[in-house]
Order: structure tokens, then sequence, then C-alpha cells
């Protein structure tokens, strides 16, 4: 990604000019730099455009602050108030998702506090698609109709059902590979990206084994039911999953599933 293209999208998300966008660019990179470790600030400069990896130059100040906190030090180092540092801080990492890849970004995550979620959700939610050789065409279900789909299989408010949703996705994302994960955020729309995006940077894009119980338990959790609900949900959701992406790349998904997930799909 170029400086100037990185810039005109912390631009556009943030709704700045471009001598703010710049000053929030590089005070966000400083400031994640002094909260994230060394070699992750490496990592991800390695991704950076060249006038931007100084900005992540190993940090003096380097603890283990909250959000609160790295929003403070944004909104002093651009000169405007924490409101408008999160919505600066929220278009840098849309940026950098798209700079450093899904991988890596779930890496930096990986580092982060759960405080963080909100921030850098709403920043998946609303980054631009990576460029690909041969994009998809628009997704096959709208995000509300993913949840009307859900909602009326399962038989759930659509509060309920994103949170059906979000768990099951968030443990797919866990139990199959980065790649994989890749492959459905270009299928699906952009407000289901959160929670894949959490289940990466839980497993660091390596697909984490589990049994069908665990993969349940792991969503009742999440979810706050019993295991017995979470299955009703999970086959709620993979239902409408395989008519959102398609079949070739419904049988890529579970394909790298055990034969016992296969009562979440069958029919009947």
């Amino acid at each position: 990604m170029e400086y100037d293209a990185f810039i005109t999208t912390v631009k556009q998300e943030a709704a700045i000019d471009d001598e703010e966008a710049a000053r929030a660019a590089c005070a966000t990179l400083t400031t994640l730099a002094e909260r994230i470790s060394v070699g992750e600030a490496d990592d991800l400069g390695e991704r950076l455009p060249p006038e931007l990896r100084s900005c992540l130059a190993p940090a003096n100040d380097h603890g283990t602050f909250h959000v609160d906190e790295f929003l403070r030090r944004i909104a002093e180092r651009v000169g405007v108030d924490e409101p408008q540092a999160e919505r600066d801080a929220q278009a840098v990492f849309a940026a950098l998702w798209v700079a450093a890849g899904p991988d890596e970004f779930a890496d930096m995550r990986s580092e982060l506090p759960k405080d963080f979620d909100p921030l850098l959700d709403a920043a998946l939610r609303e980054a631009p698609r990576p460029e690909v050789p041969e994009p998809p065409s628009q997704p096959a279900l709208s995000f509300d109709e993913f949840l009307e789909h859900v909602s009326a299989r399962a038989g759930l408010d659509r509060e309920r059902a994103l949170r059906a949703i979000e768990a099951v996705f968030e443990v797919l994302a866990i139990r199959i590979t980065g790649g994989q994960v890749d492959d459905l955020e270009l299928r699906l729309p952009a407000e289901l990206r959160p929670p894949l995006e959490r289940g990466r940077a839980i497993s660091n894009g390596a697909a984490r084994p589990m049994s069908l119980q665990t993969f349940l338990s792991e969503i009742a959790n999440r979810e706050g039911v019993d295991r017995g609900l979470a299955a009703e949900h999970a086959r709620a959701v993979l239902r409408t999953l395989r008519e959102a992406i398609g079949e070739k790349e419904w049988h890529d998904t579970v394909a790298q599933l055990p034969d016992e997930y296969r009562t979440l799909w069958r029919q009947g």
C-alpha cells in the first residue's frame, strides 16, 4: 500500500483533511508501538509505506495501558479531543488492516486487551476490501438478509440472532485456517468481518483442532446459552453461511472440519 493511498483511506474514513490524516496516522502508529512488542512493531513496519515506518520505532514509554489511555495519547499528539481521536484511530486501523494484511493485523490484535475490541471491530467494518486479482461479485446476502435468515431459522429476534452469528463466526475462524477466513470475508458483508477477525487473532491464523462438543461449548460460552441452544443456533448460522458464500466456497470451508460437524448442516 502506497503512502498516499494509506493517508487517503484515513482521510476518507475519519472525514478529515490531509494534514490531520498524516498526523493521525503517525500518532496512532507511535502510540501503538508503545503498547505492542518490539517484534510485532517491526513486523508491521515491514508492511507499511517507508514514510510511516519511523512512526513505529521502538518506544521509550512502553507499557500495558488500556484503550482509554491509548486514545488519550493520540488526542494529545494530534491536538484533537478524544472523540475525534477515536475516529482518527479507527480510520488508521482500517488502513493498517489493508496495508499489513489480515494475518499480521490478527497478530497485532492478539497483543491488545479486550477493551480494544470495539475500536478494532469498528475499523474492520469500515476497512476497504484488499485488492484481489479476481474480486467476487457483491455478497449473495446483504447483512440484513443474513440476519433475517438466521433469525427465522433459529426463532430469534435480531439482537439475539446477531449474537449467535458473532459467536459462531468467531469460533469457526479459530477452527479454520487464516486463508479460509480471507476467502469467507471476500464473500460476506463487511459487517460480519469483526467476529471472523477476532477468531483469527485467537488462533493466529492456524486452524486449531477441536471436537464438535468443544466447538459448541465455545459458542455457548460466547453467546451465553446452553450447548443445546448453541447447536440449534450454529445450524441456523452455518446453513445461512452456505447460502451466502456458494457451494464451492462452502465445500472448501467444511473440508477443514471433522465429519462429526456434518450434523450441523445436514438436512433432516
